[in-house]
């Protein structure tokens, strides 16, 4: 019997944010979105640019295919997801998965190194697979929460990990802007050391945490196994209405959450009117310790705000906000509104992801296998992500806009908040 509560688990639970968190702000917010801006932006003879580039023979515009290919890598873990939690709660071992996927993303960042626009195709590997390594691993990180800690303190102890991954990964990219600003390091170096710092800070999680273990059935391929956990969960769920209809709507407003978080650095670079380039990326980056640091408040705000009105209650409010960034990012032009843009995004960024989180964990059932319900949960928002970058990549292909994109991603929230009003109430949530 795994004790709950132990604060020493929590702390290694909530510290793999520390280690991991530098993947979606260096990687997917900060660095590598100016540096893939930079590197497939090309001058034209009449004096203009081109964001062109030649993609399996397509000619794309390159955050269209930023956003296909980043789509694509969410796309193979909501498949991979549901059969990898059955077989973490078949074998009883979450933390092998965790290394696992923890080791395949942060590797990935670090060849990002040798990215070459001339070998477009190969280079934008090294995206999918660090998307598929990050993701994956939430799988069996998130599955923890419920073994290791009491309902009533998932929203705590969620916002604590928010907290640290945001203050963990600002540090690393502080310290990347002071070697790339005053040493003169490239930054391309900034993914290797993004590599090492996953790596090297997770050792701490894989340590402390628990194993599970358990002994395998007789008779029973894992596989299989994994596959039959995960249609036992799916009928379980049928008759569990507040979690059905939470799910619904949760798969709905993830398609606008995650693709506004990692479109929108790209889109102020390419809609934003920054003066010079210099300026554009100093802007970007001021953007993104902006998100970060508000981030860190609004966890906690919305960690308060949950108990005293409910989560359901808290997330309409959220979700709300979203669709109002989303109406005034469709007209903003300027430096100034981009960093208010940013501001709004950072303060409903934290609290939703750690409530979203927090709020499925307690609507569990009694069960062992919370990694196959996790499974479905990511199932849910891979594809619901899938969806959104993909719709988001198409409007840019067909408009050649990023401003266009919007008016779907507004869409989403919309009906993303008119589903949580059918969510039933439940002792832990409302």
């Amino acid at each position: 019997m795994i004790e709950k509560g132990n604060k020493k688990t929590i702390n290694a639970w909530a510290f793999y944010d520390w280690a991991n968190s530098v993947y979606p702000l260096v990687i997917t917010t900060a660095i590598f979105p100016t540096f893939y801006q930079t590197v497939t932006t090309r001058e034209l003879a009449d004096g203009g640019t081109s964001n062109l580039i030649s993609f399996f023979g397509n000619t794309l515009p390159s955050p269209a295919v930023y956003s296909y290919v980043v789509g694509a890598s969410f796309l193979v873990v909501s498949f991979l997801s549901p059969i990898l939690g059955g077989l973490a709660d078949y074998w009883g071992n979450k933390k092998f998965f965790l290394k696992l996927f923890c080791y395949l993303g942060a590797l990935s960042c670090g060849t990002i190194y040798f990215f070459d626009v001339n070998r477009i195709e190969l280079s934008m590997l090294s995206i999918f697979f660090a998307s598929i390594g990050f993701w994956g691993s939430l799988v069996y990180y998130n599955a923890y929460l419920p073994e290791i800690a009491e309902p009533q303190d998932h929203d705590k102890i969620s916002a604590k990990g928010f907290s640290l991954g945001y203050f963990g990964s600002s540090l690393l990219l502080i310290s990347i802007l002071v070697a790339i600003m005053v040493l003169g390091m490239k930054a391309k170096w900034a993914f290797v050391l993004v590599m090492l710092w996953w790596i090297g800070f997770a050792q701490y999680t894989f340590t402390v945490l628990p194993h599970f273990s358990k002994q395998r059935e007789a008779g029973k391929h894992p596989l299989w196994k994994g596959i039959q956990e995960l249609k036992k969960v799916f009928i379980e769920i049928q008759d569990i209405l507040v979690i059905k209809r939470y799910l619904l709507a949760f798969f709905v407003y993830s398609m606008g959450v995650q693709t506004v978080l990692l479109m929108a650095v790209l889109f102020a670079a390419e809609e934003i009117n920054w003066g010079d380039d210099s300026k554009s990326k100093t802007g970007l980056i001021v953007s993104v310790l902006i998100i970060q640091f508000i981030a860190i408040a609004g966890a906690g705000v919305f960690s308060r705000m949950s108990k005293r009105y409910g989560n359901i209650r808290v997330l309409k409010v959220a979700v709300v906000i979203w669709f109002l960034v989303c109406v005034w990012a469709y007209t903003i032009t300027t430096p100034v509104d981009f960093y208010i843009t940013a501001a709004a995004v950072g303060f409903v960024m934290g609290g939703v992801q750690a409530l979203s989180r927090s709020t499925y964990s307690k609507m569990l059932p009694e069960t062992k296998d919370h990694a196959s319900y996790f499974s479905f949960y990511d199932v849910l928002e891979k594809l619901g992500i899938f969806i959104g970058m993909f719709s988001f990549g198409w409007i840019v292909q067909l408009t050649g806009s990023m401003r266009n994109s919007i008016f779907v991603l507004g869409a989403f929230f919309i009906v993303g908040l008119i589903l949580l009003f059918f969510v039933p109430r439940h002792k832990w949530t409302n």
